[in-house]
């Protein structure tokens, strides 16, 4: 019973990281929505800023709760060397475990894509409104305007005092600052991403030998069958529990991890 127990926790913490994961690419779509947003006016209002900027924070602090559950089932699991001598729970908590971290980079990493276009897509956009004062830069010339951090940086030699002048640095400006919000959060996202897609890869080898390892062992297929009706039977009893009222997701709590995305 006690272990049975496990199990059912164990499914409930699945459940509750698949929901949070699942939040996560919802939000990314939203976010996706405010880039086209900004990008399609010349002076975005700070509203629209403002949002985009608490989507960031939202997407943060669930992925953070994510890559602290999925830390916190890695530390539970067996070795690799000893998974093939495992007990069928442990072969069902590593299977679930290699499936969320593989759909967490996933969606990490459409992320991380959509911050990517954004910041091209506006480096474009200040190329051209430089071309309109007059001014034609390279992109690597660009790349180190960007890196300088300091928006008049692209406007100190441009001297013109027409309207179409005062609104193109305006713009220049105003996408300068939208790249320099982006960098830490690109920052943050590079160094989870590399520290998941190492712990997906090293596990995920034992997800895709599965098959080998059932046609080389007779006695594990007696064995899966009992983890295919154990694993069935405890989400089926975790998603009866998520349905309560009073039992709830906590990713709502910021949780500090100790490398990358905490920083």
């Amino acid at each position: 019973m006690e272990r049975d127990g496990f199990m059912q926790d164990f499914f409930r913490k699945v459940e509750e990281v698949r929901g949070v994961i699942d939040k996560i690419s919802s939000l990314v779509n939203e976010v996706k929505k405010k880039h086209s947003v900004i990008l399609s006016a010349p002076n975005p209002d700070e509203r629209t800023k403002e949002e985009l900027e608490q989507l960031t924070m939202e997407i943060k602090k669930n992925a953070n709760f994510v890559r602290t559950s999925l830390k916190s089932m890695q530390q539970n699991l067996p070795p690799d060397e000893q998974m093939n001598q495992a007990s069928v729970d442990a072969r069902i908590q590593k299977t679930q475990y290699t499936n969320l971290s593989r759909k967490f980079v996933e969606v990490m990493t459409q992320y991380n894509e959509a911050q990517m276009s954004f910041r091209e897509k506006s480096k474009s956009r200040i190329q051209r409104q430089l071309e309109i004062t007059g001014r034609i830069t390279t992109n690597e010339e660009l790349e180190e305007m960007l890196e300088t951090g300091n928006p008049s940086v692209f406007t100190s030699d441009i001297i013109s005092d027409s309207q179409i002048t005062r609104q193109a640095l305006n713009e220049i400006e105003s996408r300068h600052k939208d790249i320099l919000r982006l960098e830490s959060s690109i920052k943050e996202l590079h160094d989870m991403f590399v520290d998941m897609a190492v712990l997906v890869e090293t596990q995920g080898e034992m997800i895709d030998n599965i098959e080998k390892n059932v046609n080389n062992a007779v006695e594990y297929v007696g064995q899966a069958k009992v983890e295919t009706k154990k694993a069935v039977r405890y989400q089926t009893q975790a998603r009866r529990v998520r349905k309560q009222p009073n039992r709830c997701f906590r990713s709502h709590n910021i949780i500090l991890l100790p490398v990358g995305i905490c920083n």
